[in-house]
Order: structure tokens, then C-alpha cells, then sequence
């Protein structure tokens, strides 16, 4: 068993980011900070970040091993939830609902490297896909780059930055549309994956200005990119929405990411909160995954009370039939929208854990297994 120290800092991060994900599709800004820090404007590149901080130069050695790797843990827990959402959305098609698209071989293997959209009810997980192409793009392109002796962090993070800018450029100018918009995509995201790269191998180490002075200044920033920008939020999936011309996208992602880098750092020195905190940073693929269906579970109890019971009588049937990103609001209530966040989040979690039980006794199996039949070799028991 190989045991390693686990980034708490990272962890955390990681849950900050879904946590925004989550929130940010049921359009409650309740931690944007009054707006200061809309999730539009960086949490799709968190998740990017993270994985840039833990790439190993070591993959470039074993390509073909590091991308089998990737697949397993990215690719095929995707296609698998993929038919289970196919499934499911076919028969819901027959019970009326008319969310998501049919089953077939391109929406099972080909549109979630085209969009992701397919089945909507795990549309979130759209980021999977993509970050495993941003893997295979990163390993490749520095493999090439250290056969040319120009493996160097600042010129790879310069090269894609420059290619995300100017993807940003076209993308105002509409020439980021149909089969386009999968590389506009990639080279729009790139950039994110090398900043987790910069960062820990250049800056990571400088990174120790006291809080109080750290957020100041990171606030301030971000007030002044506010007051003479604005329209901060982007789509990164659509590669669309950048009103703020092609530069200020990234400078809000870094800005987004270090103010809430750093929240993740104090976070860490509650122990509580922290191992809370952990533990959903330790599930983001199940939350991503999950947590529409955690909506619809809502959405549902909400339908049965507004057909059984006299309540949410103003709860509307059409859309909750039709549109997965409709949201009833119990009583009117804005606030009504955490019991939505919580879901949200705690069902994806109980399905991860189901899926750890269920890995867990299939493992126990097999290593029992394999101990009766080294003691039936070894002449320790009949068979």
C-alpha cells in the first residue's frame, strides 16, 4: 500500500469549487460576495488548477500508463454513469418528462466530448471529458517540448495563455461556433491547467503574505476589474459570454482562485469545518455527477406534495416535466434554495458511499479468496 501525505489546502479548494458548481446551477449567488467574485468567472478552473498542481513531470516517462490510469479514473466511471443516465432518461421520457435526449451510440460515446449535454441530468459532468483531453494535451505537449529542450513552466504557461487569449478574441468575434467549439474549448481551458503548474513550481513557495493583507489586496483587485469591467461571467463550456474583451477572463480566474486559495488555508486551521470540508473535496466527481439528480429529488417531493396534499399548489408541473434547471421556490423563499444546495450535495455523497461499500466487500471478497487458496497451497486447510 502506498501511503502519501494528503493536501488538506487542495482538498478544501477542490470543495470550494463544487460547492460553487452546485450553487451556481441553482443561481444562488450566496457566496459571491455581493457579486465581488461571480462563480461564472473562475470555478470551472479550480478544478483545473487542482489538477495542474498535481501533475508529475513522471507521467512524461510512461505516457501510454499515465493516460490508461487517467482513463480508468476519469473516463470509465463517466460512461458508466453515462447509460445509467441514458437509461434513465428514456424511461422518464415515457412517464412524460421530455429532459434530455434518446439513447443512442452518439449521445452514449460522442456527445460528451462534443458538449456534454446529452441526457442532462448529468450535464455538470460535461468538465470530465474535457479535463481528460486537457491531460492527454498537457502530457503530450510536454513530452514533445523536453525532445526539443523547451520544457520550461513560464514559456508553456506563456505559449497557452497567449492561444487561450486569443481563442477568447475569436470567440467574440463568433468564429468559435459548431465543430469549433471542442478545441476552442481545450485551448480556452489550457491555460487554468498550467496555472496549478506555475504555481506550485514557482510561486507556491512565495506565497506568504499574512491573510489580513493578502485578501486586502486581492479584494481590491478585484473591485477595481468590477467597477471598470464588469460582466465578469463566462460560459467555459459554451466558450461564449466574454464581454470583458479576451484578457480580463484570466485575470479574474487568477484572482478568484487566490482569494479563494487562500480562504481554503484558513479553512484548514478549523478542524471541524475542515474535515467536512475535506470529505466533499475528497467526492467533487460524485457531486458534479449527481447533484441535478439530487435537484430533481427535491423537485420531485415538491410534485407529489403539490398533487397529494393541498401544498405548493403554485408548483408548476410543465416545467418541472420539461426544464432541468427549473427551480421551485417553496413559499416564494429565495432561502428556500438550501435545501436544494444541501441535497445537492448529500446525495452525491451517499452515492459515493454506496459505491465504497460496495468496493470495499467486493475487495474483501477477493482477498479472502485469495488467502483460502494460499492455505489450501500451503497444506494450512482442506479444500
Amino acid at each position: 500500500m502506498v501511503l502519501y501525505k494528503e493536501n488538506r489546502e487542495f482538498r478544501v479548494l477542490s470543495a470550494v469549487g463544487i460547492i460553487l458548481v452546485v450553487a451556481g446551477h441553482l443561481g444562488y449567488n450566496l457566496f459571491d460576495l455581493g457579486g465581488l467574485f461571480p462563480y461564472y468567472s473562475f470555478h470551472v478552473f479550480i478544478f483545473l488548477f487542482v489538477s495542474g498542481y498535481f501533475y508529475k513531470k513522471e507521467a512524461e516517462e510512461n505516457i501510454l500508463g499515465y493516460l490508461w490510469g487517467k482513463c480508468l479514473t476519469l473516463l470509465v466511471p463517466y460512461f458508466v454513469w453515462n447509460l445509467f443516465y441514458g437509461i434513465l432518461s428514456e424511461l422518464l421520457h415515457g412517464a412524460g418528462f421530455s429532459i434530455g435526449g434518446e439513447l443512442s451510440l452518439k449521445t452514449l460515446f460522442l456527445s460528451p466530448f462534443l458538449d456534454g449535454h446529452q441526457f442532462m441530468y448529468n450535464f455538470p459532468a460535461w468538465f470530465v471529458p474535457v479535463l481528460f483531453m486537457q491531460e492527454v494535451l498537457n502530457v503530450i505537449m510536454r513530452k514533445v517540448l523536453s525532445l526539443l529542450h523547451l520544457n520550461y513552466e513560464w514559456l508553456i504557461f506563456a505559449g497557452c495563455l497567449v492561444a487561450g487569449i486569443l481563442t477568447v478574441y475569436l470567440a467574440i468575434g463568433g468564429h468559435v461556433w459548431g465543430y469549433y467549439k471542442l478545441p476552442g474549448r481545450l485551448l480556452f481551458m489550457m491555460p487554468g491547467f498550467q496555472m496549478g503548474r506555475i504555481y506550485r513550481e514557482k510561486l507556491e513557495q512565495h506565497d506568504t503574505m499574512e491573510d489580513g493583507p493578502y485578501l486586502l489586496l486581492v479584494m481590491g483587485i478585484q473591485v477595481l476589474i468590477t467597477i471598470f469591467c464588469g460582466g465578469l461571467a463566462f460560459s467555459a463550456v459554451w466558450v461564449t459570454s466574454f464581454s470583458s474583451g479576451p484578457i480580463v477572463p484570466y485575470l479574474t480566474v487568477m484572482t478568484g482562485i487566490a482569494f479563494w486559495l487562500r480562504i481554503s488555508k484558513i479553512v484548514c486551521r478549523m478542524p471541524y469545518l475542515s474535515r467536512k470540508m475535506i470529505h466533499i473535496g475528497r467526492n467533487t466527481y460524485a457531486i458534479m455527477m449527481h447533484h441535478v439528480a439530487g435537484f430533481m429529488l427535491v423537485k420531485g417531493f415538491y410534485y407529489l406534495l403539490s398533487i397529494l396534499t393541498p401544498l405548493c399548489t403554485e408548483f408548476d408541473r410543465e416545467l418541472f416535466f420539461s426544464e432541468v434547471n427549473f427551480v421551485y421556490l417553496a413559499g416564494g423563499s429565495e432561502a428556500s434554495k438550501w435545501i436544494y444546495l444541501l441535497v445537492g450535495i448529500a446525495f452525491p455523497l451517499f452515492i459515493a458511499w454506496l459505491q465504497q461499500q460496495s468496493g470495499s466487500r467486493i475487495l474483501q471478497f477477493f482477498e479472502g479468496k485469495g488467502n483460502r487458496e494460499k492455505k489450501i497451497a500451503g497444506g494450512e486447510i482442506d479444500k
